[in-house]
């Protein structure tokens, strides 16, 4: 087996575990351990796809294939992102500049400027599925060079980060086996399945679920900065699974629940 034949069936098999695990952990109860644990693996599979996929996407420039090897390093950039970003907002939830950082803005330009690229592939070839893919990574890199301007506010904006970045995540791994996996399997039994169906249809059910979720989630009570002037409350004070975490803007301090989902509270009303 040669090392490209090998790096194609790590990839395939950490795909496989990467859908499994995207519908198992959308299944689980949020917040559970059985939807943390088994996110955890999706996100190690969603790691060895990118990590294959570069070597991949080379192979497939270097063999003349530059729209396909393009178009792969592309799916490379949001699928990365969209990984990044899930996993960042849950570990920077209680401070959103940890979130908002550098390396951030470096992705957001690396998903227009990759979307960029695609499109003009798809100009070239007058491709109607190149010129409308590419839109994805050009507005989630405006919308992220956005926020970092406009820093969320929102008391559970990590949560609407995360399930944001899986649902891309979930577009980005569906897409790829619906439009080129699934292809090859059926390819013995000379069936051809729909292009524009296989690309297309789980962007449209990724914006269905991005509304519901969205109504279901927010928006919800903005961060607001408080007076820290008077009396600081100690932890010992807080009753239950109630932690002082920032705002959105690093000057104030206030009371979350330790799921940062259900309840809010400013410090100044327990001063």
């Amino acid at each position: 087996m040669t090392l490209y034949k090998m790096l194609l069936a790590v990839h395939v098999a950490a795909g496989i575990v990467a859908l499994l695990t995207y519908w198992a952990a959308a299944i689980a109860r949020k917040g559970s351990l059985v939807h943390r644990r088994v996110g955890q693996t999706f996100l190690v599979a969603m790691l060895g796809i990118v990590l294959t996929a570069v070597p991949i996407a080379i192979v497939f420039v270097a063999q003349g294939r530059v729209a396909f090897g393009a178009f792969f390093g592309y799916l490379v950039v949001i699928t990365f992102t969209a990984m990044w970003s899930g996993w960042r907002a849950i570990r920077s939830k209680r401070d959103v500049r940890g979130y908002l950082t550098p390396f951030y803005r470096v992705l957001a330009w690396f998903n227009i400027a990759s979307g960029l690229v695609v499109f003009a592939i798809g100009l070239k070839l007058s491709s109607v599925l190149l010129m409308g893919f590419c839109w994805i990574g050009i507005v989630a890199g405006i919308g992220m060079l956005r926020q970092l301007g406009a820093p969320p506010t929102a008391r559970n904006w990590w949560l609407k980060e995360h399930y944001s970045a899986m649902i891309g995540s979930g577009i980005a791994t569906h897409v790829a086996f619906l439009g080129l996996g699934l292809a090859r399997m059926l390819q013995p039994f000379d069936i051809v399945p729909p292009q524009e169906l296989a690309w297309f249809a789980p962007i449209a059910i990724a914006i269905a679920a991005r509304i519901y979720l969205d109504r279901k989630y927010g928006p919800r009570q903005q961060v607001r900065p408080v007076d820290a002037s008077g009396p600081s409350l100690q932890p010992s004070a807080l009753p239950g699974n109630w932690i002082p975490i920032r705002d959105a803007t690093g000057s104030g301090i206030l009371v979350a629940q330790e799921n940062g989902v259900q309840e809010i509270e400013p410090l100044s009303r327990r001063r």
